[in-house]
């Protein structure tokens, strides 16, 4: 399979962000599975109770890269930021769906191919 360096980027505003860790690292590898990667370490995730950073992070290495999800759920609505950076091919849509469990109200997202320049996407 020829490499292909493909980011996708995505920040949500969701009304039920997600605060379990291990619930969160379930979801993870739900999403691995369901993009047809391969997960190498993790997923892990942490909460945070610190004012003003409070929220989860979770992060996984996969076969062709990582996923790096970051949660603030002190906020509202509450905050997503999430990275999928694979080295194989991806459709975002499937990421989009699985973000649906935590109920977003708004989704703004890029898709990069990295192999040469960052070059913007079409998202389909």
């Amino acid at each position: 399979m020829p490499l292909v360096h493909k980011h996708l980027i995505i920040r949500a505003e969701v009304t039920t962000p997600p605060t379990d860790e291990q619930l969160t690292v379930e979801w993870m590898k739900k999403l691995i599975s369901t993009i047809g990667m391969k997960v190498l370490m993790g997923p892990y995730a942490k909460y945070l109770d610190v004012v003003g950073n409070r929220g989860l992070t979770s992060v996984a290495i996969i076969e062709t890269s990582h996923i790096a999800l970051h949660v603030w759920d002190e906020v509202s609505p509450a905050l997503i930021q999430l990275d999928v950076y694979t080295c194989g091919p991806l459709d975002p849509q499937l990421v989009v769906n699985a973000l649906q469990k935590f109920n977003p109200t708004k989704v703004e997202m890029k898709y990069l191919d990295r192999e040469h320049n960052l070059t913007e996407l079409p998202l389909n």
